[in-house]
């Protein structure tokens, strides 16, 4: 069976990772650890996007070098998912060497099948998210994403015939070769190839010198998301041959922000298939974060730290949040006060009670020792299918359903008044019961969170307990 390819977007450096970059890149890792649990080989590719017109101006702004800048911003992510703990297996820059000498390869042999031709771009352009738009996609004349005026651009350029595509992208999303989830982004999808004409694209700038030159006209530098793109086959090795690639493609799964779903299910299949090159399995797309309902944004200030929120709450207690506060796919709103909630009522009363009561209760009745081996209730059958789906808001649901039931079983069965009855049997099959569920919601939270995971399985086997710290402190009044 070959790899299990996930990948998230490839983070664009004009600054700081900040919790919605975190978002999708512990969701990639959470179902990277399933896979990995269950003995597949996985390869988690996520890295950073450093070329184009919005990292000239970033760069313009700090007075600084754009190499240099990138290479500052791009250490910031790496060094921010390696503190959060995401087991990534590449980290792909596409300011690597390998990496551009690729897309010059991919560029000519486009260019060579006719595929690229010059022309001229007449339209509107939005720096901010680096991407083509039309009258249609602005709300009061502004980009709904980044609350900004696009420029009107007309220069001479490269135009991708991305228009030969459009039959050819229907069927493959609507066979399901292509995979879109949610239902309501493929729909949306569909919606937007079947209602109007896929126009030729503008895939490369005179005016922009930080991207990738052409090879066969080096006074333009290759459209950012060109180049982005192909980071899914460099980032596992590829050199650009479509004939060789490697063996973890197709991708099994693209992870990606709604707001750039439809140059993925666009351009970038268009691109594959004009090389011949298999598309991936399955472009996932999620929702927004927002803010007092505005979308979280580096661009618009309001984005929050997650190195911050982690120094605050712990690596696991961010997980926890935002992979349950909101349905994987759907728009949702995440503030710090719902995560000081979520913390004190889920992880410190919920899980950190159950595992703290059930040490002490074993400790006291039983001499620290499990009695029994009994099978753990059933609340958590659905898990680990759960997991597969992308659900990690109901996987999470069912978890702590199964620790309610947990700490309501302590509470109906009195552990203690069965102790000064001498009802020591009872006493046996009720704790016993408890520590098998301990250990099942441990498990089942492994790849949710790993380290929470670890400590229970540390502290609470099928034979005996080891008290320790509690498992989420109480926070200090702010």
């Amino acid at each position: 069976m070959k790899p299990f390819l996930i990948t998230t977007p490839i983070y664009y450096v004009n600054d700081v990772p900040h919790v919605g970059h975190a978002y999708t890149t512990i969701a990639a890792d959470t179902l990277a650890r399933f896979w990995r649990a269950r003995e597949r080989d996985v390869f988690l590719l996520t890295g950073t996007d450093e070329h184009g017109a919005k990292i000239e101006e970033a760069a313009r702004k700090k007075n600084s070098d754009p190499k240099a800048f990138v290479d500052e911003r791009a250490a910031a992510f790496r060094g921010a998912w390696d503190r959060l703990g995401i087991q990534y297996d590449g980290f792909i820059r596409t300011t690597d060497p390998k990496h551009k000498a690729v897309v010059q390869k991919v560029l000519q042999q486009l260019f060579d099948k006719g595929l690229i031709q010059k022309g001229v771009y007449d339209g509107l352009y939005c720096v901010a998210c680096e991407q083509y738009k039309t009258p249609g996609d602005l709300v009061n004349g502004l980009c709904p994403d980044h609350k900004r005026k696009p420029e009107v651009m007309k220069e001479e350029t490269y135009l991708f015939l991305l228009s030969r595509f459009q039959d050819r992208l229907i069927n493959v999303i609507t066979s399901g070769e292509l995979s879109i989830e949610p239902l309501e982004r493929r729909n949306e999808m569909l919606g937007f190839l079947t209602s109007q004409k896929l126009q030729d694209i503008s895939i490369s700038r005179a005016r922009v010198k930080w991207g990738v030159p052409f090879p066969f006209d080096p006074s333009h530098t290759t459209y950012v998301w060109v180049d982005a793109f192909f980071n899914y086959l460099t980032g596992i090795g590829w050199e650009g041959d479509p004939k060789k690639l490697p063996g973890q493609w197709p991708a099994d799964l693209h992870l990606v922000g709604k707001d750039i779903l439809r140059v993925h299910a666009t351009i970038w299949p268009a691109l594959l298939t004009a090389l011949d090159i298999p598309l991936p399995k399955k472009i996932f797309a999620h929702g927004y974060f927002t803010i007092a309902g505005v979308k979280m944004s580096k661009s618009l200030g309001n984005a929050l730290d997650p190195i911050n929120l982690s120094d605050e709450f712990s690596n696991d207690a961010l997980r926890f949040y935002l992979l349950s506060e909101i349905p994987f796919g759907q728009d949702g709103d995440v503030s710090v006060e719902g995560l000081k909630k979520r913390y004190t009522s889920d992880l410190a009363n919920g899980l950190g009670n159950l595992l703290s009561r059930t040490e002490m209760m074993i400790e006291k009745f039983c001499g620290g020792l499990i009695p029994d081996k009994v099978s753990p209730h059933d609340a958590l059958l659905d898990v680990d299918k759960l997991i597969e789906n992308l659900q990690f808001h109901e996987a999470v649901k069912r978890i702590w359903k199964a620790v309610g039931w947990a700490n309501l079983y302590i509470d109906e069965n009195k552990p203690w008044a069965l102790a000064k009855a001498g009802e020591q049997k009872k006493i046996n099959t009720v704790l016993s019961g408890v520590a098998s569920q301990v250990i099942e919601i441990a498990k089942k939270l492994s790849p949710i969170m790993p380290e929470t995971s670890q400590k229970i399985l540390a502290r609470i086997t099928a034979e005996k307990i080891t008290r320790g710290e509690p498992l989420f402190p109480r926070l200090r009044p702010a």
